[in-house]
Parts: structure tokens; C-alpha cells; sequence
């Protein structure tokens, strides 16, 4: 029976591989493999910023999580991403926009100089890389036990070089179409397996299930423990959640270009602001639909633990559900699912890195530009060199030990808080320069990688001390504010410039009057 479920997979791989070519279309020229020559549909861009940021331990972790306690706490978390993200659309899009821009970093670079755009683009490549690494090799996780329990005995080097193959062929043909229209279908397919689960869930446990879970607590949204400690180090105390997360949102939606650029492929600033403004709150559907599924899952096993249910970790419990309890067919296409979202992150991790580096680097370390033709073939070939470097880098944890989910998480505290308060420096600062800004930009990375290595907290639980990390989001914060007193600081060591940049409108921009950009 589970050979239907292998046919179900294999078929959607076909598929949504044959399906992301068709509606992408001949690229025509590098701005079109980059943002689609700013023509893209809203809705299908807000969708593709969920699934670029959705990966598979997401899906898979969320359920896990309100079952072992955490209950709605990642929907407090995604209310304050939403907040974030409604500054993002006021504040950063329109200068977007505005200019024509096809990546973020292109601000910089009008602002503050080539140098600093070229420092960003080099600072986001590399991130990402790493980060996408990893993420790439935790996804193979999950999808290895599902292979198990199909019986195939496959290991993490040749799932992570399969889902990258089928992966960078839409990818390297179709550019940011594909990758966008892709992305919209994924996310269609793992929200909607989420719903199909509610429903089967629903109907085993009735409504007493829901009173009981209710009474044990798996539905607690607010984490109202205010202790200094406690604050600082847990993802999901409120204020953290709310005021860390937003400002977390603005760097990672604001500042990253591996979601701006999506931003910045729809038709106009008002469209751009509702792709940002309904990504936040469909995450907020997302985590509270995955939350549901997962206290459901409480009633439906009666309360037992992991250990009692024969599970390893958390993250088994929603693949062995849907191995277990839907019928076959069904569950291929969820687990189908699963695989969309660690594709729809590769890819959209693929082309922005593909963008960064022809837009910005090459822009800012080399004095010929190339034709928009030798532009278009660059952007291809990029693609190929940093799937090959982002799957040989997964495939070097095949053999390491310790938690890469929580490694790709803090990859982030690096530089996040550099990138945000280098856009908030040329938009507070009137005075700064080129050099306040790298200055400001180097100090922060050097000060963020010793406070995520080295800073701990000492927090008490049930009599027992433990030195805890920072949460990280207050790790942007702290970045952005370094960056902006070094900044504001080194500005005031030489004269204010006769006539300061001008930092250009931030109202309605006229749709139809927007620039053609650049690329």
C-alpha cells in the first residue's frame, strides 16, 4: 500500500518541477529572472514570502511543540512579526520601490556608496549560505524518517542531492517566476494537508478533545512569566515575542534580501505593502493551524509522551501521524507537502543569492558592467555554483553530531542587526557617510558574534541553573542600536556634509510613474 504514497511523491516532484517552467516563462533579461520585470500578482508574492520562510522543521516542529508544551506560543510570536512587518511596509518598501530597485542592498548603495552595497551583498551571500546549509540538511532529517518508514533506506547525502537537482532546474530556467508560483502551490499544499489534519482530528476526538486540551493548557497563547531572566532567554515570554519580534521582522522582511526581492517583483507599492502586510498574517493562520494540529494530537494520543508513543523526538510526532493515521495516497501528498516547503526555501535561498551577487557585487567591485544579456547568463550560472557550494555544505553535516536546528537559528544573530541598522543609520543619521557606516557595520558583526558565542544568562527552573543564550530576538535589537551609536558617533568626528543626502519621499509613490529600475 505505501507504493501509492511513493507514486503520490514522485509524481509531485514532476510536477510542480513541469508546472513552475510553464508559468515562468522565457526570461528575457536579468531583471526579469530577478523579479520578474515587477509584474507579479500580489497575492502569489505574499504567498511565496511565507512558504521562502517556512521550512520543513517548521512544519513539522510546530505540532510538536504545542504538544509538549509550548501551546499557542508561536502564534504570539507571529503577532509580533506582523508588527514588524506593517513598519517594513511603511518605512523601507517605498524606498524600494521608489527607486526601481531589484535588491535591497541598492539602497545602500545610493546612500552610503558602492562599498558598503558590496559589504552587505557579501555579508548577505555568506549568511545565507550557511544558513541555507543548514537548513538544507535539517530538512533532510525528517524526510529521511518518512523514506524509513516507506521502507527505503536512503541516506541524508542523496536526499539533499535530489531535492537540490529538482530544485534548481525550475530555479536556473524560470528565475523568480518559477521560484514564486512554486512557492504559492507549496504553501497551498502544506497549509491545506494542516486543514485535511484538523478535520480527521476533529472528528476522532469530538468536542470533549478540544475541552481537554483546552484544560491542559495546549491552547495558551500569552507567556506571562515577566522575570528579567526568563525575558531574555525564551522565544515566547511577551515581550520578546511582541517587541523582539517585530524588530526581528523589520531586519529579517526589511533588510534580507532573500524576501525583499520578492517584494520588489509585484506591480506597485501599494501591491508590495499587501504582499508584506498578508504574508505576517496568513504566518499567523499558518502557526495557529499547525498549533491546532498539534494540541489535537494531545487528545487524540490521550496525553501520552513521546517516549510512550515509541516517538524519538517531538519532530516525529506530525510525520508519524500522517504515516499512520491517513489513508495511503493522502498521506503521500502530505508528506508530499513536506517536501514542497524545503524545496520552496532552497529555491527562493537559490535566486536571491543569485541576485545579490550580480546586482550588488558586481556592481560594486567591478568598474565594467556587463551587458544585460551577459547579466542574464551570469545570474544562471550563479545559481548552478551556489547550489553546488549550499548542498556540498549539507552534505558536510552528514557526519557531524550536535543541533543544526538551533545552529541555523542563530546564524542569523550575526548580522541581522548590522544589515537593519545600516539602512536605519542612512535613514537617522543625516550626517553619516560611507565610512561611519562600515565602521558602525564591522563593529556590529565583531560585538554580535562574541554576545551569540560567548553571553549567557543564568536561568532557574524547578531549583535547577542553567546558562541559557540570549532569545534571538533581542539579538537584532542590540545589533541596531550598536550600529546606530557607533555610527552616530563616528559621524560627529568629521564636518556634516553641505547637502545631506535626501532621503526621498516615503509617501505614495504614483504607481504609474514608478521607475523601470535596474539590474
Amino acid at each position: 500500500m505505501r507504493q501509492l504514497d511513493l507514486v503520490v511523491i514522485v509524481l509531485y516532484l514532476v510536477v510542480i518541477a513541469f508546472v513552475g517552467l510553464r508559468l515562468s516563462g522565457k526570461q528575457k533579461s536579468a531583471k526579469d529572472y530577478f523579479v520578474g520585470e515587477g509584474r507579479l500578482p500580489w497575492w502569489t508574492v505574499s504567498f511565496s514570502v511565507v512558504a521562502t520562510e517556512t521550512s520543513v522543521l517548521t512544519v513539522i516542529s510546530v505540532p510538536g511543540g504545542a504538544y509538549s508544551g509550548q501551546g499557542f506560543g508561536n502564534v504570539e510570536l507571529a503577532l509580533g512579526y506582523v508588527i514588524g512587518r506593517v513598519v517594513v511596509a511603511a518605512v523601507l518598501i517605498p524606498l524600494y520601490k521608489r527607486g526601481g530597485f531589484v535588491s535591497a542592498y541598492q539602497y545602500l548603495g545610493e546612500r552610503f556608496g558602492l562599498k558598503l552595497q558590496g559589504l552587505a551583498s557579501v555579508t548577505f551571500v555568506f549568511t545565507r549560505l550557511l544558513a541555507e546549509g543548514v537548513r538544507l540538511f535539517a530538512s533532510a532529517i525528517p524526510i529521511k524518517l518518512l523514506l524509513d518508514e516507506f521502507g527505503l533506506q536512503v541516506g541524508y547525502q542523496a536526499i539533499i542531492i535530489v531535492l537540490t537537482l529538482i530544485t534548481v532546474v525550475y530555479t536556473y530556467l524560470g528565475g523568480i517566476k518559477a521560484v514564486i508560483w512554486t512557492d504559492a502551490i507549496q504553501m497551498g499544499l502544506y497549509l491545506g494537508g494542516a486543514i485535511l489534519a484538523i478535520a480527521v482530528l476533529s472528528h476522532a476526538v469530538g468536542f470533549d478533545g478540544y475541552s481537554q486540551a483546552l484544560d491542559a493548557g495546549k491552547f495558551q497563547l500569552f507567556d506571562t512569566n515577566f522575570a528579567l531572566a526568563h525575558v531574555l532567554t525564551s522565544p515566547f515570554a511577551l515581550p520578546t515575542a511582541i517587541i523582539g519580534g517585530a524588530i526581528f521582522a523589520m531586519a529579517s522582511h526589511g533588510s534580507d534580501q532573500l524576501i525583499v526581492q520578492r517584494i520588489l517583483s509585484t506591480r506597485t507599492l501599494r501591491e508590495g505593502q499587501k504582499a508584506m502586510i498578508s504574508s505576517g498574517i496568513f504566518v499567523v493562520i499558518q502557526f495557529a493551524a499547525f498549533s491546532l494540529v498539534g494540541a489535537l494530537l494531545w487528545s487524540y494520543n490521550k496525553g501520552q509522551t513521546f517516549k510512550e508513543l515509541g516517538l524519538a523526538s517531538s519532530d516525529n510526532l506530525y510525520p508519524s501521524f500522517i504515516l499512520h493515521a491517513l489513508p495511503v495516497g493522502i498521506s503521500g501528498l502530505l508528506v508530499a507537502g513536506i517536501l514542497g516547503a524545503a524545496m520552496g526555501s532552497l529555491s527562493s535561498a537559490l535566486n536571491s543569492m543569485s541576485n545579490s551577487t550580480v546586482a550588488d557585487f558586481i556592481h560594486s567591485f567591478f568598474r565594467k558592467v556587463p551587458s544585460d544579456d551577459a547579466m542574464l547568463r551570469l545570474a544562471r550560472v550563479m545559481t548552478l555554483v551556489w547550489a553546488v557550494l549550499m548542498a556540498v555544505f549539507a552534505c558536510a553535516f552528514s557526519s557531524s553530531t550536535g543541533n543544526v536546528y538551533l545552529t541555523g537559528l542563530t546564524i542569523a544573530g550575526y548580522t541581522y542587526g548590522a544589515l537593519l541598522g545600516a539602512f536605519l543609520l542612512g535613514r537617522l543619521v543625516k550626517r553619516a557617510n560611507q565610512v561611519d557606516a562600515v565602521i558602525a557595520f564591522l563593529v556590529t558583526v565583531a560585538v554580535m558574534t562574541y554576545i551569540v558565542r560567548y553571553v549567557k544568562i543564568d536561568v532557574t527552573t524547578a531549583g535547577t541553573t542553567t546558562a541559557t543564550a540570549i532569545a534571538a530576538q533581542w539579538l537584532v535589537p542590540i545589533g541596531v542600536l550598536i550600529t546606530l551609536v557607533v555610527g552616530a558617533v563616528s559621524s560627529r568626528f568629521h564636518p556634516a556634509p553641505e547637502t545631506p543626502y535626501d532621503h526621498g519621499r516615503t509617501d505614495e509613490v504614483d504607481d504609474a510613474a514608478a521607475p523601470a529600475g535596474r539590474a
